[in-house]
């Protein structure tokens, strides 16, 4: 039940109009002046005061500005009662802060309207305050940067393990879910025409996967595939769709890294357009190490077939280069194992 505060000197009009608003499901208290009205208004706390202009102790005007000062009444919606002569009084009050004002005499739905209109408005206000709030403790909880994104993932995301050869996911799938890789190394890849293996990436750990759009739920446009053993932690494309939408900085370094990203893809297809045989394998075998995160003397184990579409030649190519990289003494071949001997040497392969 709503509670009101009636401030008025006049015995007859305060009773009358106290009973007016109790039957219509009010709960009144009253004060015959304004210095008993203060101390009501701060010991009851009530949802709405109405309040006469005219008093002896205190005026209405000096309970709307004791009203105003303290903090536990100063969002009480606040109504002067005044007679038809005062207007430029009510012009005061309400430049004061008062919410609304009613003329003496006045009838009872024009004072019904009043209070629910300032009631309902009242409402309205403090619930947009709570929702202020909530969106303010929100947002101290919001990653605000791309580091936190990531430790975002890990909080609230789905871990996934994957052994090598292992889809993490096809061509075709819905595209539901962004990937932050925890450990391992992926690859993307799709088929030409003639059903052959087109690598279109290399991910490390730390790196994002799986990115198509935010707005349409469309199908991912290749495949992911563990290279090695691979843990990744999987998040919702809407949840992480609706951290940009409200973080500008953490969508401009996604900008900035998807821009990256795009670079060195097209770089990595000028080399494979223009570079020779050997300058292709030996910067591919290059990458792998570097992604892979291993001394460029420690044992690579990767399979010929992804060394080749990487680089965009034909296996065959391939095997036959790294035997002249053997002889050169520039790699050592160990089974499945390639081991780099002289990196200097690998690099300035033309």
């Amino acid at each position: 039940m709503k509670t009101i505060l009636l401030i008025e000197d006049d015995t007859a009009l305060r009773e009358n109009t106290a009973e007016l608003l109790e039957l219509s499901g009010y709960k009144v208290s009253t004060a015959p002046n304004g210095k008993i009205g203060i101390e009501k208004a701060t010991r009851e706390t009530p949802n709405i005061i109405i309040c006469d202009i005219m008093m002896p102790e205190i005026d209405g005007y000096g309970v709307l500005e004791a009203m105003a000062l303290n903090e536990k009444t100063t969002h009480i919606p606040f109504i002067f009662l005044s007679a038809r002569t005062e207007h430029k009084e009510i012009r005061k009050g309400m430049d004061m802060g008062a919410d609304d004002y009613l003329t003496k005499p006045f009838d009872e739905e024009e004072l019904l309207s009043a209070v629910e209109s300032r009631l309902a408005k009242a409402s309205i206000l403090e619930l947009r305050k709570l929702n202020s709030e909530n969106d303010a403790s929100e947002d101290e909880d919001r990653p605000k940067n791309l580091n936190q994104l990531k430790n975002f993932f890990c909080d609230e995301g789905e871990v996934s393990k994957y052994k090598k050869g292992e889809n993490i996911y096809g061509k075709g799938d819905h595209s539901n879910s962004l990937f932050l890789i925890l450990e391992g190394v992926v690859k993307t890849h799709t088929t030409d025409d003639n059903a052959k293996e087109l690598i279109t990436g290399l991910y490390k750990a730390d790196d994002f996967l799986g990115f198509t759009s935010f707005d349409d739920n469309i199908p991912y446009n290749e495949t992911a595939t563990a290279v090695e053993n691979v843990e990744v932690v999987g998040l919702s494309k809407m949840y992480v769709r609706d951290i940009l939408r409200k973080s500008q900085d953490i969508s401009l370094e996604l900008m900035n890294l998807l821009s990256d990203n795009l670079s060195e893809i097209k770089l990595q297809l000028v080399k494979m357009a223009y570079s020779s045989v050997r300058k292709k394998t030996a910067a591919t075998i290059i990458q792998f190490v570097e992604i892979m995160n291993k001394n460029h003397d420690a044992p690579l184990r990767i399979s010929r077939n992804d060394l080749a579409t990487t680089a965009g030649i034909a296996t065959e190519s391939l095997i036959r280069t790294l035997s002249d990289f053997k002889k050169d003494g520039i790699i050592e071949i160990e089974g499945r194992d390639i081991r780099i001997v002289d990196l200097e040497s690998l690099r300035d392969i033309n």
